[in-house]
């Protein structure tokens, strides 16, 4: 029997809307607004906008104007800006609380049906209407058409293999609903890489043969050279890519660069729905120029004063460097913490293609002995000055999951033990060279693919080849790109990787176990079992180790659990399965992480945590709020 309860969660206004005449008008766009290209701003903002109160939170009102220059390393990575924007229906505020944005409410009733409520009068960046017709659309054209979505809907919609009944009573209303609760539907509309359940149906409708006139959509396949509507509507409405200036869009930059190949401009949407309580409409800042330059430039150019804000490409490693460029580059080098499980993490894959290999890695015993062979105290003090934490991976302290005894668990420098675990598998013959042998006679060589992108890594890594060696195992170290390194994990190719731990090394109670389980082919351990999953059996292998299957019986036990309590316990037992079974050998946690701030930007806190999930990066720490004293 589902609980009678309902929880409305709805924006703090924190201060009283202005009157229409009372907004601001930015420079940015006087000209257009003059011209009569442009509505005035009064007429731009939703009815009722997110009203930020700045005294309350601890920053400074600030002033309309300017340009943020920052880098990335690949074109693709111009998506940062949706990640950085963090305009999302639902989104983590500065206390990791979830609270509306998009949204002007959401109301939940037994986390199985979800009402949200849209912001009267709220716009697209091109001033079309923001209605529940952008939620129907996506719903019942896009994510429902086996054409453009062949999957089906995203996968946190299923529960128990149930999608939602989805309605839409009328145009600033929109209704999921479960027969059972989906405790993860909140928490997944505040993601880094939001689902985007809204498409704007005004753009794309054109390119839809539903709404489409024929004729017209022949000639607009004939000039993108496509030969179908399916791929030019899927390769149009790319919300999250963000490398379509034409696509309308809700967060607080739009792309204004076509084209682009090493620079792209941002510039401020004209019709943002967030306002500061001085009725000055954000973001503060005009445009955000994006660089894409080599990795190996970025600790370089920000040592020379050629970005306000960055810290994607900037590793511990370049503190040094950064903080001697401090005082001709005008800028500062703060340290955040981090909020990964695990700066560097070594994933044997259960799932490699090669049955004698497979066979060894899934007995823990050599996954316990590669850790306990680790000396993470020298790599602690090469790397990090001995400022990050050593210990195998797990959740970190600030998670109410975290236990001092899984931190230390398989971690500590024992090469004794190490050994003794592998000659109590058999592995007790060896070659010519000194290395164990597997059962087949073939000579123990574990070959560790890298993505080639972080120094630290590599450091790392040859320590750690030293260490193995002393328990008579070779580690190959192999740099990959970063996309063929996970392509060559998901099809079994690959026999252990290196990469970051869990991107959430801080879970809740609410937080969704999802990446715990064998759920996701993006955990490098299992990226078979993962596949099985999200495909519903299409694809992969379902998951056949004792302890896999056990945390995906809990992750499906917390789907059906109905209080805190319930899905806390739940959790626990699966940080604890993590713990004991090594699933991931983690190395470092904690490390801090450089962020360059020019020091005219203002806003920019001074201590906060650098982590994809939760909090988007800067997003949660919202650049619509930062701005220069210039």
């Amino acid at each position: 029997m589902f609980r009678s309860l309902a929880i409305v969660l709805a924006t703090s206004l924190c201060a009283t809307a202005a009157f229409a005449s009372d907004y601001l008008e930015s420079s940015f766009w006087q000209a257009e607004v003059d011209s009569g290209n442009l509505p005035a701003v009064a007429d731009r903002i939703p009815d009722a906008p997110l009203v930020v109160n700045l005294e309350r939170k601890g920053r400074e009102f600030g002033t309309q104007g300017g340009t943020i220059r920052t880098m990335v390393t690949r074109v693709k990575d111009v998506r940062q800006m949706v990640v950085y924007g963090y305009a999302r229906l639902v989104g983590y505020d500065g206390r990791y609380e979830l609270t509306p944005d998009i949204l002007e409410s959401i109301e939940i009733v037994d986390d199985r049906k979800f009402t949200m409520k849209l912001r009267p009068g709220h716009r697209w960046s091109d001033g079309h209407p923001f209605t529940s017709e952008d939620f129907r659309y996506w719903w019942e054209d896009v994510a429902n058409n086996k054409l453009l979505s062949p999957s089906g809907p995203v996968d946190f919609l299923r529960v128990d293999g149930e999608l939602p009944i989805v309605t839409f009573p009328d145009e600033t209303t929109i209704i999921y609903e479960w027969s059972n609760p989906n405790p993860q539907f909140l928490q997944s509309l505040a993601e880094a890489r939001p689902p985007f359940l809204y498409r704007p149906a005004h753009f794309l409708k054109n390119l839809h043969a539903d709404y489409a006139d024929e004729d017209v959509l022949s000639e607009k396949l004939y000039e993108a050279r496509v030969r179908s509507w399916p791929a030019l509507h899927n390769r149009s409405d790319n919300m999250y890519k963000f490398d379509n200036p034409d696509l309308p869009t809700l967060q607080p930059w739009m792309l204004a660069t076509k084209d682009g190949k090493s620079r792209f401009l941002f510039v401020r949407n004209p019709y943002y729905h967030r306002v500061d309580s001085n009725n000055v409409q954000l973001p503060y800042v005009d445009v955000v120029e994006m660089q894409v330059v080599a990795p190996g430039l970025v600790a370089a150019k920000a040592n020379a004063g050629e970005v306000d804000l960055q810290a994607r490409g900037l590793d511990f490693k370049d503190t040094a460097i950064l903080k001697k460029g401090e005082a001709n580059g005008n800028y500062s080098t703060l340290l955040w913490a981090n909020g990964t499980a695990s700066q560097i993490a070594i994933y044997l894959n259960l799932n490699y293609n090669d049955d004698g290999w497979r066979e060894t890695m899934r007995d823990p015993r050599l996954r316990r002995a590669l850790s306990l062979a680790i000396n993470r105290k020298i790599i602690n003090k090469g790397l990090y000055f001995g400022l990050a934490n050593e210990g195998g991976m797990t959740v970190l302290p600030i998670s109410p999951f975290y236990k001092e005894e899984n931190r230390k668990a398989w971690s500590a420098f024992d090469p004794e033990q190490a050994n003794a675990l592998l000659d109590e598998m058999g592995l007790t013959e060896r070659d010519k060279d000194g290395y164990r042998t597997l059962h087949d006679g073939r000579p123990m060589w574990i070959v560790i693919e890298t993505a080639g992108e972080r120094q630290e890594v590599e450091n790392a890594l040859q320590i750690v080849i030293d260490n193995w060696k002393d328990v008579g195992i070779k580690l190959i170290m192999r740099p990959l790109e970063r996309d063929i390194l996970r392509n060559r994990v998901y099809s079994g190719e690959t026999m252990g990787a290196v990469w970051f731990g869990w991107d959430n090394g801080l879970p809740q109670s609410y937080t969704s176990p999802a990446y715990m389980a064998p759920r996701e082919q993006s955990f490098f351990a299992w990226p078979k079992w993962g596949q099985y999953h999200q495909t519903g059996g299409d694809a992969g292998e379902p998951p056949d180790v004792l302890a896999a299957v056990r945390l995906d019986e809990l992750a499906d036990k917390w789907n059906h659990a109905y209080t805190a309590v319930e899905r806390g316990l739940i959790w626990q037992e699966m940080v604890d399965i993590h713990a004991d079974q090594v699933f991931a050998i983690g190395l470092l946690n904690g490390a801090p992480q450089p962020v360059v701030v020019s020091n005219r930007l203002k806003n920019v806190p001074e201590k906060a945590i650098w982590a994809w999930s939760p909090g988007a990066h800067f997003g949660m720490h919202r650049p619509d709020e930062f701005f220069f004293t210039d």
